[in-house]
């Protein structure tokens, strides 16, 4: 599930929180990094299964209306469009998330259905779900793009989800937008071949989860030196004016020039432009081009570099 980039993400703002801290602890900032990460991948496997929950709640409803004294011909004979959705159906049919949610104790849609049923409210009043419901059958693209658009408009951009998961975890706020994309990835490729749906792991090998770790502790023991090497090329801006997420994406590129050589010079810049471009101020990716750019051919001369392997690429 977590991309390097992600990964990427997840130390900087380890980083930045160690320094806003002043905390000395590596081991406990080590700790607090591999939590984040599986934080990260709980609200994932929430944000997943709130479809089955949200789906749920439309049943239970259909079988309320269907009890009523003066039940109408439509409360009778419903349209079971969506509780019988597909794509639905193949998020149920995962054992595997099934068997995650209950190791990991993630049960908070059914403590805190209120949530779950604003939205199969706002999803009912929706335009997307009455056009859904002109009909009483369709193909499995038709169930999979109104999944998607209902992620999209309804539930990804909801306001109450986001105050709920705000008060829940501090941190999910920031994984958010990582986790959404990546769900929202897994739906478009979901075939109607498929048994169930795919579950991914948090790490996509065992390389990636020690990177992570790697990355945060060599990025930290030899800060002193990065940062020394860094204001060699920023002769005419103070320390201060740098802005604070930059100063710590340059610090992690340095140490990956420096300290990986297996991942390739072009890989390393790319990746903190993108990143500095969403997370710091609107020069910043400008600021740390140059700034990498002038380090790597510096090092590359006094052939510090070292890469190996993918890194000469």
């Amino acid at each position: 599930m977590l991309t390097r980039r992600h990964i990427r993400v997840k130390v900087m703002q380890s980083l930045y929180a160690f320094e806003q801290s002043k905390n000395e602890n590596l081991q406990a900032e080590e700790k607090f990094l591999q939590k984040s990460m599986e934080e990260m991948y709980n609200l994932f496997l929430l944000n997943l299964s709130l479809f089955i929950e949200i789906k749920n709640n439309a049943q239970d409803f259909l079988e309320k209306s269907q009890q009523k004294i003066l039940a109408t011909e439509e409360d009778k004979n419903p349209n079971l469009k969506f509780v019988e959705n597909r794509v639905i159906q193949l998020i149920e049919n995962s054992d595997k998330l099934s068997n995650l949610l209950e190791d990991r104790k993630l049960n908070h849609w059914k403590k805190d259905d209120e949530y779950v049923q604003i939205i199969w409210k706002e999803i009912q009043e929706s335009e997307i779900y009455k056009n859904y419901l002109e009909t009483r059958d369709s193909t499995f693209k038709e169930d999979k793009d109104f999944i998607i658009d209902i992620f999209k408009n309804i539930i990804a951009p909801n306001d109450k989800l986001y105050e709920y998961l705000e008060d829940k975890k501090l941190t999910w706020l920031d994984d958010l937008p990582i986790v959404n994309t990546t769900l929202l990835k897994l739906l478009k490729k979901l075939k109607a071949s498929d048994e169930s749906i795919f579950i991914p792991k948090l790490f996509k090998n065992i390389e990636d989860k020690e990177f992570a770790s790697e990355l945060l502790k060599k990025t930290l023991l030899n800060q002193d030196r990065y940062e020394e090497d860094i204001t060699g090329k920023t002769p005419n801006w103070d320390k201060d004016r740098i802005a604070e997420i930059d100063s710590v994406l340059l610090r992690m590129a340095v140490c990956e020039f420096l300290k990986f050589p297996s991942i390739p010079v072009k890989v390393t810049i790319n990746e903190y432009l993108e990143i500095a471009k969403e997370y710091s101020t609107p020069k910043s990716s400008i600021f740390i081009n140059g700034i990498l750019d002038k380090l790597s051919k510096e090092y590359k001369e006094q052939e510090k570099l070292n890469k190996i392997g993918r890194g000469l690429m």
